[in-house]
């Protein structure tokens, strides 16, 4: 544990609806849900506004719309969310080395690391000063939790939300810790707290109450000798810069139950591409493929096929996911299939390529019987759960008849300028059309296959941003002085 709150977390607020909410001025302070939109959609993200009337992550669609009819329901628009996520992360990379991000919208950075704090009253500037850069470069506000370790400051970061900073001092994390439920500390989760519960711990002082011994009796050496070590607020954990991820993979929950083998097939061959385009975009290559199906009822089914050495071919990653398929019982229907590549590596052994064609000419034809084909479906822009849920459709193709128009995804009319999709069916397409820095504008319909009116890219959320290319510049290295009271500031 360190003396002094040198590690910083950030959490934007509400990240996916924020933005969106940044973007569309219609939608400044009312309700905002963004996810997938189909009878299986999940929320990805609720605005605060969404969230009064129940709304938050993960939950059914369907059932957000029962609790918040008259929300803004949208479907996700990565490409933006991943441009204003590089936005900030520059801006915390400025800042210190030892950046570890968690996720588009989240990440720890080392402040001692950078020599910018070794102090409250140091490390309070640096958090305040940083909210106002992405404020300022993005448009978005984030909450800043400072603390001695990573799991406190990431507490501190949530009882600043929204859009505050809380400092927790070094000294007082068991006091503060004390009344707190039990899943606020890392690797608790639902099964470890229910099983806490039923041996009468609730709260992060029972465990220090019950003492280490139950606790590994309860939970096992490790976890156990864990818990009781971050119940009194000690956590080591190091701010890691790089992140090793140990697996790439996509997959797609479908809104009827897939019935037919072939299209089933197809299906798994799509994802096995998109999977590779991730593999390949992060620079790696995989050794093993692993096929995921959750049939009619629920089971879910994960067959896996170890290669001969790390490939970053897309012919190889779809011929063995579609031969863990062949040993999958599909009869009563499939809702959801992913495909994935573990055992990573930076290299790719190249006689695999000739694996592949090997295995093409022995196989010779599919299992419907029908000579092996390249698969040729279109790259869609659906994205794969690390980025939470994926749009409904695929991307919009040349003919304007065949669009699909998606909620809440940017237009432009050749007439009225930039627009968004409030909604779409039964031939028509609703827009209204207006601009970040703009007044709310005024909503038009058309029919589908309008010459006039195609799809466009997101605008920038801040037309000028401020300048913050010499930014910390201006800070001043840390100092030794006196402590500085901790606390909550919010604007």
């Amino acid at each position: 544990m360190r003396t002094a709150p040198t590690i910083l977390h950030l959490d934007m607020d509400a990240f996916y609806a924020s933005v969106e909410q940044a973007a569309k001025p219609s939608l400044r302070g009312k309700p905002v849900v963004v996810g997938g939109l189909g009878p299986r959609g999940v929320v990805a993200t609720a605005s605060y506004e969404a969230r009064r009337f129940g709304v938050h992550s993960a939950m059914p669609t369907a059932q957000a719309r029962r609790l918040a009819p008259n929300a803004a329901y949208l479907v996700p628009r990565f490409q933006l969310y991943r441009t204003v996520s590089n936005q900030v992360m520059e801006l915390l990379a400025r800042l210190s080395p030892l950046v570890e991000p968690l996720s588009l919208d989240e990440a720890f950075v080392d402040l001692e690391a950078g020599g910018r704090a070794d102090d409250t009253a140091s490390a309070r500037e640096i958090g305040e000063q940083l909210r106002t850069a992405i404020r300022a470069v993005t448009g978005l506000t984030g909450s800043v939790g400072l603390a001695g370790s990573k799991m406190l400051a990431k507490i501190a970061s949530e009882e600043a939300k929204p859009n505050g900073l809380r400092v927790i001092e070094p000294g007082t994390e068991r006091e503060l810790l004390a009344p707190m439920p039990v899943r606020i500390l890392p690797g608790v989760g639902p099964a470890t707290a229910d099983h806490l519960r039923r041996a009468g711990m609730t709260t992060v002082d029972d465990l220090v109450t019950a003492g280490e011994a139950e606790l590994v009796r309860l939970l096992g050496k490790a976890h156990g000798g864990s818990l009781h070590h971050m119940a009194f607020g000690h956590d080591d954990r190091p701010v890691v810069a790089e992140r090793d991820a140990k697996s790439v993979s996509v997959e797609d929950t479908f809104d009827v139950d897939l019935h037919d083998r072939v299209r089933v097939r197809a299906e798994v061959e799509r994802l096995a591409d998109r999977c590779v385009q991730r593999l390949r975009g992060a620079g790696r290559s995989g050794r093993t493929v692993v096929l995921k199906v959750r049939r009619y009822d629920f089971s879910t089914l994960t067959r896996s096929e170890t290669l001969r050495g790390p490939t970053d071919d897309p012919a190889v990653v779809r011929e063995a996911a579609a031969r863990l398929l062949e040993a999958v019982d599909t009869t009563g229907g499939v809702r959801l299939l992913g495909v994935g590549v573990t055992g990573l590596a930076d290299y790719t052994q190249e006689d695999l390529f000739a694996q592949a064609a090997g295995e093409r000419t022995a196989e010779g034809r599919t299992s419907a019987g029908e000579p092996a084909e390249e698969a040729t479906t279109a790259k869609d822009d659906r994205t794969g759960p690390a980025d939470g849920p994926r749009p409904e459709h695929p991307a919009a193709p040349e003919d304007p008849a065949a669009r699909h128009w998606h909620a809440g995804h940017d237009v432009h009319h050749d007439t009225y300028g930039h627009g968004w999709v409030q909604g779409s069916g039964i031939g028509r397409v609703t827009v209204r059309f207006e601009e970040p820095d703009s007044a709310p504008g005024r909503v038009r319909t058309f029919r589908i296959d309008d010459a006039a009116l195609r799809p466009a890219d997101p605008l920038p959320l801040v037309r000028e941003p401020a300048d913050y290319s010499s930014w910390p510049a201006s800070l001043p290295k840390s100092r030794s002085g006196p402590t500085a009271s901790g606390g909550e500031s919010r604007p």
